[in-house]
Parts: C-alpha cells; sequence; structure tokens
C-alpha cells in the first residue's frame, strides 16, 4: 500500500481487513493477485501485523494476565570457537527480578518461527508467555538473522552459538549463578523448528567427531528434550512420497493415530472420481495377504459385484493364445520389474503439501519463495543428502542418540507429512538401538521397547498451519500452550530422576564433566556425517601418529624425537593393550603393528625404512 505516513498506513490496513472479512469474493481475488507476484516484502507485511500498534492493543486487552515483568532483550555473545564475532539478539521471558535468575538451573531455549524469513519473539509473545508464567522459568528466544539479507547457514550458526554459549558460561550470560551447566529443553515451531533439529544434529555429529579423534575429551552435551511444534523438516518440496517414507506412516504402532491422515490421502483420489466405490478402511487391521498389491489385470470379486458378473464361458482359442503371449511377456519382464522401483500407489502416495494445496496459511508459493529466499542466490545444497537443510534426511546414527521429542501439529497442517515421517524414524532409529544393546547385553531380556520413552505425537483433528498464533480468536490454542508447558515439566522430571541415578552410581553427571574440562571442537555446518559410516582406514603407525599430532589437543601426546626409532617392546605393548583400550583407533594402530612393523622398519634396532 504506497500510503507514506505509517499511521496511516496502519489505519487503512485495519480498515481493508475488515472489509476483506465480509467481502470474501473480493479477498479470494486479491489473495490470488498477491500470490502470483509474492515477494518477501508481501511474507513480511502479511505475517509481521501482530505488531502494528492497534492490532497489538487488540491482543493485549485480549490476551490474559500472565507475568508480572515484561520482556527483555538481551545479547549472547559469540564462542571463542565460532566463525562470527558479532553478538546475537534475543528475548528473555522471565516473571521475576534479573537478581532471581541466579537461583535457576534450568532454562527453555526457543526459536521462533516465521518462514526463515519474518516474525521476531515479540510476534509469539503468547506463547513464551504463557510458558514464562506457567514454569516459572527464564525462556530465551533467539532473534536470529532472517533470509534473503542473511541465508542459510547463517541463522543456524547463530541459534547453535547461543546453545554453546548458554552451556560453555554456565548460563552467566543470561543471568544465571554459573556455579554448574544449566539443563535445557529445546523449541522450536515452524522453520523454527527446523533450526532447532538441526542445531541437535549439529550437536551430535560434532560430539561423535570429537569422540573418535580422542575418547577422552568431553563434548557439547545434548539439550535434555525436544518440542517440535508443526515443524517444516524437508525443504526437497514433492508430489509423491517414497514406500519408506509410507511405511512409516503405516507402521503397526501408529497405524491408529494416523488414520485421519491416511483416509485424507485416500480421498484425493475419490473426489475427483465420486462415482468410484470406496474401498473398507483397511488401516485399522494388521495387513493380510488378501491387503497385498495386484496387478493391474487381475480382477477382484465381491459379493457386491458378483451379481452383475456374467456366467463364465468356455475360453476360445483366440484367448488362449492372448494368455500364452501375456504369460511369456510376464516372464521376460521379471527380472526387469525386479530391480525397478515399485510402483507408488497414487491413492496414498500423495504429500500433504499436495493434499492441502488450498491451504489459507501455508501455499506451496509460499514454501518456494521461502525455500529460495533461505537457500540464496550463491549456494548450491544437495536437497537429497544436506540433513541440516533438511533433517528428514538425518542418518540414523545420530537419531538413535536424540533427546526425547515431542510434536504437536494439526491433522490439516501441509506440514503434517514432516511430522509424521520424522517421528516415524526416531522412533525407528531409537528401537533398532535398543535391539543392539539388548543383543549386546547392556539393557535385561525381559525389558520392552516403550517408544513414549522417546517419540510423543499430538495430532490435532481439523487444525491447519501457525493455530498457535491467533490464540486471540482461537482460545483453544492456549490449551495446546499449557501442553507444552507440561512437556518441559515432564522432560525435567526425567532429567532430574536420570541425573541423581548418575550421581549415586558414578559421582558426576555429564554436565558436570563438560564443566570440568570444557573442550569443544566446531565443524564448519557445511561438512557431512559420513564419519559414522565409513569403513576402516589402515595405514603405518606412523601416519597414524602424524595424524594424532595434528589434532586439537596437541599438548596430550609427546612430540617425536628426530634420529633413530625408539625401540618397542612389543611384550609390554600386549599387556598394556589388554589392559586399557583407550580407542577404536589405538586398538587398530596396535594389532596393524604386529602386522607392519617389519616391513615398516619398526621394532627392530638400527634399521630404518628405505
Amino acid at each position: 500500500m504506497k500510503i507514506r505516513r505509517k499511521w496511516l498506513r496502519d489505519l487503512a490496513s485495519m480498515v481493508f481487513t475488515v472489509y476483506y472479512l465480509i467481502a470474501a469474493e473480493q479477498a479470494d481475488e486479491k489473495v490470488r493477485k498477491v500470490r502470483g507476484l509474492l515477494t518477501v516484502d508481501h511474507l513480511r507485511v502479511s505475517w509481521q501485523k501482530g505488531t502494528t500498534p492497534y492490532l497489538a492493543l487488540l491482543q493485549r486487552s485480549l490476551r490474559p494476565k500472565l507475568t508480572k515483568y515484561p520482556p527483555r532483550a538481551v545479547r549472547i555473545p559469540r564462542p571463542a570457537e565460532s566463525s562470527y564475532k558479532l553478538p546475537i539478539n534475543a528475548w528473555l521471558y522471565f516473571d521475576g527480578p534479573l537478581s532471581a535468575l541466579k537461583n535457576h538451573t534450568k532454562l527453555v531455549l526457543d526459536i521462533p518461527g516465521g518462514g526463515f524469513v519474518a516474525m521476531t519473539p515479540r510476534h509469539h509473545d503468547e506463547k513464551l508467555l504463557g510458558w514464562s508464567g506457567k514454569l516459572g522459568l527464564p525462556i530465551l528466544s533467539v532473534d536470529y538473522g532472517k533470509a534473503p539479507e542473511h541465508p542459510y547457514p547463517y541463522a543456524l550458526n547463530q541459534c547453535y552459538d547461543v546453545y554453546h554459549t548458554l552451556i560453555a558460561t554456565c548460563g552467566r550470560c543470561i543471568g544465571l549463578s554459573g556455579t554448574s551447566v544449566p539443563r535445557i529443553v529445546m523449541t522450536g515451531d515452524s522453520a523454527g523448528g527446523n533450526i532447532a533439529t538441526s542445531v541437535i544434529l549439529m550437536i551430535l555429529q560434532s560430539a561423535s567427531n570429537d569422540a573418535q579423534r580422542n575418547p577422552d575429551q568431553v563434548s557439547l552435551p545434548a539439550p535434555e528434550g525436544l518440542i517440535l511444534i508443526y515443524p517444516g523438516l524437508d525443504m526437497n518440496i514433492g508430489n509423491w512420497m517414497s514406500d519408506e517414507q509410507m511405511s512409516l506412516i503405516q507402521d503397526r504402532r501408529t497405524r491408529k493415530r494416523n488414520q485421519n491422515i491416511l483416509r485424507r490421502k485416500s480421498e484425493d483420489y475419490y473426489k475427483l472420481t465420486p462415482a468410484t466405490p470406496h474401498p473398507s478402511d483397511v488401516y485399522d487391521r494388521s495387513p493380510s495377504p488378501s491387503l497385498a498389491p495386484r496387478r493391474n489385470s487381475e480382477i477382484i470379486i465381491t459379493p457386491e459385484t458378483a451379481a452383475t458378473q456374467t456366467p463364465l464361458q468356455p475360453p476360445t482359442q483366440a484367448e488362449f493364445d492372448l494368455v500364452s503371449t501375456s504369460a511369456n511377456v510376464d516372464t521376460n519382464s521379471t527380472s526387469v520389474a525386479n530391480s525397478k522401483p515399485k510402483i507408488l500407489k497414487t491413492r496414498l502416495a500423495m504429500t500433504s503439501m499436495i493434499s492441502y494445496f488450498n491451504d489459507r496459511v501455508l501455499t506451496p508459493e509460499m514454501m518456494r519463495a521461502m525455500i529460495i529466499l533461505y537457500v540464496g542466490p550463491l549456494a548450491r545444497p544437495d536437497f537429497s543428502t544436506d540433513f541440516l537443510l533438511s533433517p528428514l534426511l538425518a542418518p540414523e546414527s545420530l537419531l538413535a542418540k536424540f533427546p526425547k521429542t515431542y510434536f504437536l501439529t494439526g491433522e490439516r497442517d501441509p506440514l503434517v507429512d514432516d511430522t509424521v515421517i520424522f517421528a516415524g524414524r526416531l522412533r525407528q532409529a531409537k528401537y533398532n538401538n535398543f535391539i543392539q544393546r539388548k543383543e549386546l547385553g547392556l539393557l535385561k531380556s525381559k525389558t520392552e521397547f516403550d517408544e513414549r520413552e522417546h517419540v510423543e505425537v499430538a495430532l490435532l483433528p481439523g487444525i491447519s498451519h501457525g493455530f498457535l498464533q491467533f490464540v486471540s480468536v482461537f482460545p483453544e490454542g492456549w490449551q495446546h500452550i499449557f501442553r507444552c508447558a507440561r512437556w518441559v515439566d515432564e522432560v525435567f522430571e526425567v532429567s532430574e530422576t536420570k541425573a541423581n541415578s548418575s550421581v549415586a552410581m558414578n559421582g558426576r553427571t555429564v554436565h558436570d564433566s563438560y564443566h570440568a574440562t570444557r573442550h569443544h571442537r566446531r565443524l564448519p555446518t557445511q561438512e557431512s556425517s559420513g564419519d559414522e559410516d565409513r569403513p576402516l582406514e589402515m595405514s603405518s603407525l606412523g601416519s597414524r601418529k602424524e595424524e594424532r599430532d595434528s589434532s586439537v589437543n596437541e599438548d596430550h601426546f609427546r612430540p617425536r624425537r628426530k634420529g633413530r626409532p625408539r625401540k618397542v617392546d612389543i611384550n609390554r605393548s600386549k599387556n598394556r593393550s589388554t589392559v586399557s583400550l583407550a580407542s577404536e583407533d589405538d586398538l587398530l594402530g596396535r594389532r596393524m603393528k604386529g602386522l607392519t612393523g617389519a616391513l615398516m622398519g619398526e621394532g627392530t634396532e638400527g634399521t630404518d625404512t628405505p
């Protein structure tokens, strides 16, 4: 709207909003034109209306009194390991004086949504104030840099640095006492859920690589739990779902909860062909041989269709020839068909983004615009492998280490598939890890797998995206805000129980260990996690020693002496190896030493390698 005076522009915006609420046809036409020429300004204006003076006054008048103290703006310094130096803006929601922060050792780190391009923590006041008043804990919400000014991975690095600084300073950066490492629950909604999940993947990936380099080094601990509210976890927008994704949705243990999602996917076909009879709902029953996929040429006889079938007649010679020809074609094409991927069933394989194409809150055009702006004009990420951009692609080795994760999403949300699939992948990774630990004897044989200890999913029927932004006109949203607060309480209660048992057994928790030896190596965001699945590399002991000398903790290793090689007592090495094995690298090196020592000239006095 080309009006120079801001107060007049805000007033005109309110007037036209009321007008379009009444004139529905004109509103549809206006929305169609705007979405056809979508820009970042359109996204920011439409999503940030809540901070206009008139709407903000209306929201404050409808909002219940939740806290006595307003939010406070803070600046978080970067950790020493970061490549960036500018501090990070954030908002602290705490219902109490700043002096009372010293009594707290727990906090919530929130990463707000906004399509990567818009909205600050102040646009999420209802949610954050509700949590602050309900929990009585400090809530730190990051005001990360938005695209296109700050494309990927700038916002991801900012949120990672905030978490790193909170752990490294023991919370002193926001006013905590600093005597112990704070326990943190991370939350994120929409685009913030994508960033929050990627931050945890960065933490776990960094810890895995640190353990490979130096087993004695204590890495950055992961959060106690993660709460994701209608997250967007897949940047590769497609029309169809893979067989693996559908198997996660149709899993026997979650089929009852996901039956509405499956039913709506099947309705996409029958809306186009209303005359086609609908089959019975088979999603509530376990799969049986009768439900196996059939070829298109097969005919299924049911009691309803049996009455309409004509009596069978003896086949003619032409029909015999046709059957024989078809059998030969099928036989010759069997090997080719087995090597090709299975044909997707259109009735079940359509993504929620396409199923809810006409959603008023989040459309495919908006998703495409947000992804283009977030990635930027220069980056060329691999959408099929970059799991920091699309956490849905995270490797199972990292998912098995994930903290307990809660999901809250509407069933009619265009991003509901991301929630269901990622929850299924988490559940599958945790279950596989449980079976592996049980086979190794680390768990009792009678122990049973409980998925609620790792993943909890709440799907709201009839609800679309961003419902926590409209609690002023959607009062039921307060129930879900307080439900998330109860989840935070549950996470901290379980964390306290585990911490007490850990202190009773070992005398020190993971957080205390990090506080005692604070060494952490940060990896670039673009690095892959292929280290977990790479094969073992056999090399000589000398090259392995050079690799160790070039590692981060150089002072832990004695420098090599020049001149003649040192005489090695093989028996002493064997005795020492049976007492202590520091890591898999040491074990491999000691085994290879006996094989390559004679060839490389080690272990023989007075001989050098030519």
